[in-house]
């Protein structure tokens, strides 16, 4: 049988290291509110409102083709590759803040990407279907393989968590390279001003820290996974 109890599963040093990713990740989500909420009550100065940046940005790279709606809620901006439009949650649509046009461009950033083919969106992209297969019945697999004292169960579980894993990595310099297009454009093409770049730094720097604290959580969960199990088959009775 697996030493559920004896091997692994007490507050070894990996469950501390989650345990703080975790928090980390708590704190980030806060953060990542908190400097929104602040940044979206200073006025940019140019007067544009999100929808009115992610349009310029939009045109100014020959996606004329590609709309801009606003959606509701806070935080639910996003870019829909399959339908090729960029979305903004109300009050970044409406707003002129520096808040509003830093997380505008940002999503105009990944429909930038999509139309160069930037290889990381690429790979996201084909990954995502067997991912999204995998992340759902992983959890299943590796229960089942506890109930049922099968190594090779489990194993086959960690292998699809870790596809979801490699997903989330993947995910990160897609997203870093957003932001660093829609910092760039912002500044040359006068979004903003220098004055109000800190804040856009702020802004997008904050919702980038989100993506990396997914990312260390579910990358630790998998090294703990490897370092429980990969003695399992020793550990059989």
């Amino acid at each position: 049988m697996f030493p559920i109890y004896g091997y692994g599963f007490g507050m070894d040093p990996m469950m501390i290291l989650i345990l703080l990713a975790f928090g980390l990740s708590l704190w980030a989500s806060f953060r990542v509110r908190g400097t929104f909420n602040r940044y979206a009550q200073v006025h940019a100065g140019s007067g544009m409102t999100g929808r009115d940046a992610a349009r310029r940005m939009l045109d100014l790279n020959g996606l004329y083709d590609v709309p801009v709606e606003a959606v509701p809620g806070t935080l639910t901006d996003h870019y829909d590759p399959i339908k090729r439009v960029v979305r903004l949650s109300e009050p970044v649509y409406y707003e002129s803040s520096v808040s509003a046009i830093s997380v505008a461009c940002h999503e105009v950033g990944h429909a930038i990407q999509h139309k160069e083919s930037y290889p990381m969106l690429v790979a996201r992209h084909r990954m995502f279907p067997f991912v999204n297969f995998a992340s759902g019945v992983s959890p299943f697999l590796m229960l089942g393989g506890f109930l049922f004292d099968s190594l090779n169960l489990i194993w086959i579980g960690i292998l699809f968590f870790a596809a979801a894993v490699a997903f989330q990595l993947v995910t990160l310099p897609v997203e870093f390279n957003a932001t660093n297009r829609a910092k760039r454009l912002m500044v040359s093409e006068g979004f903003i001003d220098l004055r109000e770049k800190p804040g856009v730094d702020r802004v997008l720097n904050a919702a980038a820290l989100t993506y990396v604290a997914a990312a260390l959580i579910s990358l630790l969960q998998l090294l703990r996974f490897i370092m429980i199990f990969g003695g399992g088959n020793r550990n059989q009775e």
